[in-house]
């Protein structure tokens, strides 16, 4: 991670740590970086959310771009996987996302995509906080009819939408789905999808003010979908979050259906057919430890990656497996994406009940999820906390005494100095017990910026 830019784009507080100084900056580096590197003038797509603050850095961005040469297409108010998906498929050279995705209003950010549609290379990243640090001087604008322009491009998301429909299986006829739009990027797409497919549609949090994006709503707050399935005795129900690249369920019953459920049940469904490529899931650390033993009963292998879904992608697509995701509810199917997709999540979700005749419910009921306790320390010293061998050995101690029946996990933030220490186990007072133990010597050992 860089100086501003983190795992997923460049997210701060609007006006606050993230400017529109810095919108124009970010526009202005790349219409000259890839006017330059290509010898021509550039294309650049950029898709917004639905916060307030959305405006101001798009307008930005454009004079940033437009002065550096670079022609700017804007499909306005849309999701993260839709530019994603239009950058590749319409072979344009970079595309740009304005979206804190499940953060406040008063935070944003901007998600930067190369031609493929993936996350920016670091190299890249690098290039564009040393300009913005000053470390370039001045690049020079764009003349006369080098001056780039801007194309209204809401025809780029209708495609999309026209995408989404035609990767369903079966007609949604009859069937009562409830969809949360978070009050984000979903909010016009998501209804008009399962419409199409002919589902009987219960659409809540559909109306933004750019002020109440994720606000008690959204896969944030998943209660609220919840409650709503069980009093409209809905079939199933779906909530994105702001910028719609996570989903997560609810079954018919009011259970909660997770990233990690999503990922067993439709791993599952995949070895069924023969189409689980190297027969393998990628998880994050993160994933429950059911999830694991639900996966080993079923005779599927998993790897691990570090917290964030680049990671997953990236391991995806160096090894060739064909779905990861997050607990979150960031799931990526390699097949038809580069990024998480909440609407594609929903799809394929829908295409395993209707497939198999069977409710979420019952699609879910093999993965027994373990309670987990997560707790964070501020330290003075990450790697002196994590490495001090009294640490260590606490650590162990736990992780013997859990044996096969759960496990520990202690890791650094990556944004702040604070160790992070999750146990999961048979019950939580288990887990709170292990997980005091090791923030106990923590303290003691003289690691703790704040004491109890």
């Amino acid at each position: 991670m860089g100086k501003y830019f983190g795992t997923d784009g460049f997210r701060g507080e609007a006006n606050s740590t993230l400017t529109y100084d810095h919108a124009i900056k970010i526009g202005r580096f790349i219409g000259w970086y890839y006017g330059k590197r290509m010898d021509r003038k550039c294309r650049v797509v950029i898709g917004k959310d639905t916060r307030r603050s959305s405006y101001m850095f798009e307008y930005a961005l454009v004079a940033g771009l437009t002065a550096s040469g670079a022609d700017v297409y804007l499909m306005h108010v849309t999701t993260t996987p839709s530019v994603s998906y239009i950058t590749r498929t319409d072979n344009f050279d970079c595309g740009i996302m304005i979206s804190a995705s499940h953060n406040p209003y008063y935070d944003n950010g901007i998600k930067l995509m190369n031609g493929n549609g993936e996350k920016m290379d670091e190299e890249t990243i690098l290039e564009i906080e040393s300009y913005l640090d000053g470390v370039y001087g001045e690049i020079p604008m764009a003349q006369r009819e080098e001056i780039g322009c801007t194309v209204d491009y809401v025809a780029g998301r209708n495609r999309y939408i026209g995408y989404l429909i035609s990767l369903a299986t079966r007609s949604y006829k009859g069937i009562r789905v409830g969809l949360d739009c978070s009050n984000g990027s979903a909010w016009q797409i998501a209804k008009s999808v399962f419409d199409a497919l002919g589902a009987k549609t219960y659409v809540i949090n559909a109306q933004p003010d750019g002020l109440n994006i994720n606000q008690d709503c959204g896969s944030t707050h998943i209660e609220v979908l919840q409650k709503y399935v069980t009093e409209h005795q809905l079939d199933v129900g779906f909530a994105y979050d702001g910028d719609a690249d996570r989903c997560l369920a609810v079954a018919e019953d009011g259970r909660i259906i997770d990233g990690d459920l999503i990922l067993y049940i439709y791993g599952r469904y995949m070895k069924e057919r023969g189409k689980l490529l190297n027969n393998t899931v990628v998880t994050t650390v993160m994933s429950n430890f059911g999830l694991y033993k639900a996966f080993d009963e079923a005779g599927i292998s998993y790897e691990k990656t570090a917290v964030g879904d680049k990671y997953v992608y990236e391991n995806m697509s160096q090894s060739g497996h064909c779905i990861g995701g997050e607990q979150s509810g960031h799931i990526i199917f390699s097949k038809y994406e580069t990024t998480g997709d909440g609407l594609l999540t929903s799809i394929k979700l829908m295409e395993v009940m209707l497939e198999k005749k069977m409710p979420l419910s019952e699609l879910a009921k093999p993965v027994e999820i373990f309670p987990q306790v997560l707790k964070n320390i501020r330290v003075k010293s990450k790697p002196e906390a994590q490495n001090d061998p009294e640490v260590q050995a606490a650590v162990e101690r736990v992780a013997k005494r859990l044996g096969d029946e759960g496990r520990i996990l202690v890791r650094e933030s990556g944004t702040e100095p604070v160790i992070r220490v999750m146990v999961e186990a048979r019950s939580v007072e288990l887990c709170e017990r292990y997980v005091d133990e090791v923030l106990e010597i923590i303290r003691e050992r003289g690691h703790a910026t704040e004491q109890r």
